[in-house]
């Protein structure tokens, strides 16, 4: 069975990246058959529909908001997983993923298996910034909770003994995009001070 795993959101908004954060360090650490791929789904939307479809397991990492404190880890599977993905939308592409997911279902292409690893966010307004601490931290429970997802699949992930280049290129990996970021005397982080000054009026 042809496998998909997919992380969705946005790198450039703190917990936004959650997902993609997910998928980059799953495929940095591990390598799979052929009939396996692991996609950066970005905030594509329904562009994702022809993948989606064209797979009969999925397995999704994303940033969720279900109210719970940040942080909170949870694994959704099959029919409830369109619930959460468009739950109390925090970005265009959740939305846009709960969309694939009707469309590849209307379309006979929803993949057999469908299971969603999701954190819940705490800041998205980071413009620039990575993710938070406690949403970071479960990155790592994360990856352990889809690996044991895809071994139940039958699918076997191999502990890569080389290094390999982030999925996202240079200056966008994890490392290189933390690391190098200006300090707020040089990139506005909330906004400009002087909008909020005059929206408080």
């Amino acid at each position: 069975m042809k496998t998909l795993v997919l992380g969705i959101g946005n790198v450039l908004w703190a917990d936004e990246g959650f997902g993609v954060r997910c998928v980059e360090a799953l495929a940095q650490r591990y390598s799979f058959d052929a009939e396996v791929t692991l996609l950066d789904g970005g905030t594509q939307g329904l562009y994702l529909v022809d993948v989606v479809g064209a797979h009969q397991q999925l397995l999704v990492f994303d940033a969720i908001d279900w109210g719970d404190e940040p942080g909170a880890l949870r694994v959704v599977r099959d029919a409830e997983v369109p619930k959460f993905t468009g739950a109390k939308k925090m970005s265009l592409h959740q939305t846009g993923f709960q969309d694939v997911l009707s469309a590849a279902d209307l379309l006979g292409r929803l993949p057999s298996r469908v299971t969603l690893v999701g954190v819940q966010a705490g800041e998205l307004e980071d413009f620039g910034g990575s993710l938070t601490p406690r949403v970071s931290a479960k990155v790592e429970h994360a990856l352990n909770v889809a690996l044991d997802e895809l071994r139940a699949w039958q699918v076997q992930p191999r502990v890569r003994t080389t290094p390999v280049p982030s999925m996202l290129g240079p200056g966008l990996d994890r490392f290189s995009y933390e690391t190098g970021r200006p300090s707020e005397q040089v990139a506005c982080r909330q906004g400009d001070e002087r909008f909020f000054a005059g929206a408080a009026r």
